[in-house]
């Protein structure tokens, strides 16, 4: 999550954080897991099409203004950072009202429809990749922020949780969050028997049954997990990593490793595949398009990267190259000098 590593780095440099996100909000339980208060306001997203329940979001938004207000006025707010989501209209718009300097952070390759709206009442927009028509010096590209864990994840550290043999190949496939069916299949056709390097496989919680069905007795190099909470380390272990192209591009590019990225192709505004060319122009990655990630092409592409360990060696020195670990301090001093 870009904003708690935003975050850390901001209590790093003595900085008191607070976030405000929604209630019931899928990112409360990590907010509060790492130790951050959180105040949350009752909202509804924007439908992008016309709809009656688009004046019900924009009434709760309306309500969401002075109660946004007020928790900026408690905490004593030096500065507010929005990190995309409609949670950051009503707030941005409070600390604009109030003279507090707004922040954007935008983690993706397009801007989203919070960060378009709000983007006038910002001081500053750090930007994950250029885009276009977003210049000057209000506009500022540092990367997607990534966390501890993974500017610290190390290919021995990773080795040794994995039991994995420093002399020995070893390739993790990972489908993002919630699974990438297309990408579980294909992996399961092309390794699953008894595969000459050992697999790190990432199903997703909600995929894991499905493809331990399909597995069958792989072996013992073949290790199918439904999420890891240790996943940098995972990466770190890796020769190679094949996954989806959403923000694990940039924790991918920063620990260093090559890749084989297959963009999900109905990603808001196709930036899985704006993500992936980012990497394979820099000569980091290989692009393999949905419809054609079966297990003979997946087979076919990990063993011509496996079998050129120059290339590997070339894929990974641009991944590190392109990775920007240090995004989240260039956030968090950009706040702190808003801030003054």
């Amino acid at each position: 999550m870009p904003a708690l590593a935003v975050a850390d780095s901001l209590t790093a440099r003595g900085a008191d954080v607070t976030f405000i996100g929604l209630a019931r909000g899928s990112g409360s339980g990590l907010v509060r897991a790492a130790g951050y208060d959180e105040r949350t306001l009752p909202l509804k997203g924007l439908r992008r099409r016309m709809s009656v329940a688009n004046i019900g979001a924009l009434v709760l938004a309306a309500l969401a203004l002075p109660r946004a207000a007020a928790e900026l006025r408690r905490r004593r707010a030096d500065v507010v950072i929005g990190a995309g989501g409609y949670v950051g209209g009503p707030v941005a718009l409070a600390a604009w009202l109030s003279r507090r300097p707004v922040l954007l952070t935008e983690a993706d390759s397009h801007l989203g429809l919070a960060n378009r709206l709000v983007a006038p009442l910002a001081r500053r927009v750090a930007l994950a990749f250029p885009l276009r028509g977003r210049r000057g010096a209000k506009w500022q590209v540092v990367g997607r922020p990534v966390s501890t864990a993974v500017r610290e994840a190390t290919r021995t550290a990773g080795r040794v949780a994995f039991g994995i043999p420093d002399d020995e190949t070893a390739i993790l496939i990972m489908g993002g969050s919630q699974g990438a069916r297309q990408l579980n299949n294909a992996a399961v056709a092309a390794f699953s028997s008894d595969p000459p390097f050992h697999v790190i496989h990432v199903a997703g919680p909600g995929q894991y049954d499905e493809v331990h069905r399909s597995l069958g007795d792989a072996g013992p190099r073949y290790r199918l997990f439904p999420y890891l909470d240790n996943l940098p380390q995972a990466i770190a272990a890796a020769d190679l990593v094949v996954s989806r192209a959403g923000g694990s591009v940039f924790e991918i590019a920063a620990i260093g490793r090559p890749s084989v990225l297959v963009p999900y192709p109905h990603a808001t505004a196709d930036h899985q595949t704006t993500n992936a060319r980012w990497l394979a122009e820099a000569g980091a990655a290989v692009i393999l398009a949905d419809d054609l990630c079966t297990g003979d092409r997946l087979r076919e592409i990990v063993g011509a990267l496996l079998a050129d360990e120059p290339r590997l060696a070339s894929m990974s020195a641009a991944a590190r190259a392109n990775g920007r670990p240090e995004a989240a301090d260039r956030i968090a001093e950009m706040a702190l000098e808003l801030a003054g």
